[in-house]
């Protein structure tokens, strides 16, 4: 799956810099205070927090505040695609090297949110400096605090770049950022984690200005998030890639994302069609054994002696089987073109059971419709 490169080059006179609130003084000192062989993973930052701060509020300035103190912007790599990455990787480089470009501070950040106990998830987006807009991607969060969404950007929080020089200077600029401040320069992908109820389209945010002919709407954001966490995988992906395409694929950037969405739900239907293929194909073989179970006793003509009723049971057991992985492969869903001569293959095979279970249908219909001596007599022509 193509997933597009994500960074930002943050400017000085952008970024705001604030210093510490006295209600969070406590919080950065004890952050200050944590022994290094707890730094090593998100697990042990979180579990630190846990241990020291009990509501969500001091716990997402913990985190905030450790991430952008240890945290560097990677000038060097910021280029470098990095979507090759798992996030376990990513966050795992980044805690040994601390350093890392956009993406890179979200995951850490994100991981450690949700291992507090604090909802959040990565935003993907673009930004728009002085009225330029960027011609790169962006990764911030949202995390949810007593109820509420708030907007964070541990790399913009962490310092600046001049060049190809990353200064580091903490500022609270983007902690707890308010949906209508940060869309000033921060404009989500998808619309739904803009978190406003009058959504901002790509055209607007691109030019600055509103556009008067757009259709008033009230966007419940809250619900569209809760309806948002129930559906599969796939199909987050899928209403991502409409509410992209609804809100105008105005550039370079938010195309290449859209498309990234589009391969995204495609490749998890593929993959969730290889398994199904993996389940039909155990339950075909499990089937097929049953068939030449029933061959191999059918050869011992029947013994020991069974009823009518079993040798019934046991050859409608053997088709309702061939029945079912023969329903199943027809609706396996979408697969790649490397797997699709296995689902062909796989059809193929069933099919073929299917006529040597009707053959022993057959036979044992015969078979039960004759007398003893009949019976007999179906085993000595049997060859």
């Amino acid at each position: 799956m193509k997933i597009i490169l994500m960074f930002s080059i943050m400017l000085l006179s952008q970024l705001g810099i604030g210093q510490t609130s006295p209600n969070y003084s406590y919080v950065d000192n004890k952050m200050l205070s944590i022994p290094g062989n707890l730094t090593t993973t998100t697990t042990d930052i979180a579990g630190y927090i846990n241990s020291n701060f009990t509501s969500q509020d001091e716990k997402m300035r913990a985190i905030y505040y450790w991430v952008t103190a240890n945290i560097s912007y990677d000038v060097p790599n910021m280029y470098q695609p990095n979507n090759l990455d798992s996030p376990e990787v990513k966050i795992a480089n980044t805690l040994k090297t601390r350093k890392g470009v956009c993406i890179h501070y979200a995951e850490v950040f994100n991981d450690i949110a949700i291992k507090a106990g604090v909802k959040s998830y990565i935003v993907g987006g673009y930004t728009k400096q002085f009225d330029e807009v960027a011609n790169i991607s962006h990764a911030w969060n949202i995390s949810q605090i007593d109820g509420k969404w708030f907007l964070f950007d541990a790399t913009w929080g962490a310092g600046s770049i001049d060049g190809k020089i990353f200064t580091k200077k903490q500022n609270n600029t983007y902690f707890k950022r308010a949906p209508d401040r940060m869309i000033v320069n921060h404009m989500p992908f998808d619309y739904l984690w803009q978190l406003l109820s009058e959504p901002l389209t790509n055209d607007e945010f691109i030019s600055g200005k509103s556009d008067p002919a757009k259709p008033k709407i009230n966007f419940d954001f809250n619900a569209e998030i809760e309806k948002y966490e129930k559906i599969s995988d796939a199909d987050k992906a899928f209403e991502a890639s409409k509410r992209i395409e609804k809100n105008g694929l105005s550039n370079k950037i938010i195309k290449e994302y859209y498309n990234s969405k589009k391969s995204e739900f495609t490749a998890i239907n593929q993959n969730k069609s290889v398994e199904k293929l993996v389940v039909i194909s155990a339950n075909f073989n499990e089937a097929i054994s049953y068939l030449n179970d029933f061959i191999m006793f059918r050869n011992k003509r029947f013994k020991p002696t069974q009823s009518d009723e079993t040798l019934k049971k046991m050859m409608q057991d053997v088709s309702d089987r061939m029945k079912k992985c023969n329903d199943d492969v027809y609706n396996v869903g979408p697969v790649s073109p490397e797997n699709a001569a296995n689902v062909n293959g796989l059809k193929r095979a069933i099919l073929a059971g299917i006529e040597k279970t009707k053959e022993q249908e057959k036979f044992l219909k015969e078979y039960l419709s004759k007398g003893s001596l009949g019976r007999k007599m179906m085993f000595t022509n049997f060859k």
